[in-house]
């Protein structure tokens, strides 16, 4: 593939656009970071949405050395957490957490 049919540079590109597809894991899309212009703040919740958070790889600044599937587990760990931690529930109410 492509094939004898595409003999041009633009007929390569377009094949390779028609055909191509990421095989990785995408990170940083909506990267955790501080300032008024980043996507969520340190808790996860998305600037400028009440009650909304990212919880996946898409928060990550950059991509992991290791499995990006056990960082988004963590994420999700930790973000569960934050989550109880927000609402406070009253004692005899809360969840417990791996954590306690």
């Amino acid at each position: 593939m492509p094939g004898p049919a595409v003999k041009t540079d633009e007929q390569f590109v377009d094949d390779m656009r028609n055909r191509g597809a990421a095989t990785l894991h995408p990170v940083g899309t909506c990267a955790m970071s501080e300032g008024p212009n980043t996507v969520v703040d340190a808790r996860l919740r998305v600037r400028g949405i009440v009650g909304f958070r990212v919880v996946d790889a898409s928060i990550m600044p950059s991509i992991v050395a290791g499995n990006t599937n056990a960082s988004t587990i963590m994420i999700a760990e930790k973000a569960s957490d934050m989550i109880l931690s927000d609402g406070k529930p009253a004692a005899d109410q809360r969840v417990a957490s791996h954590y306690d």
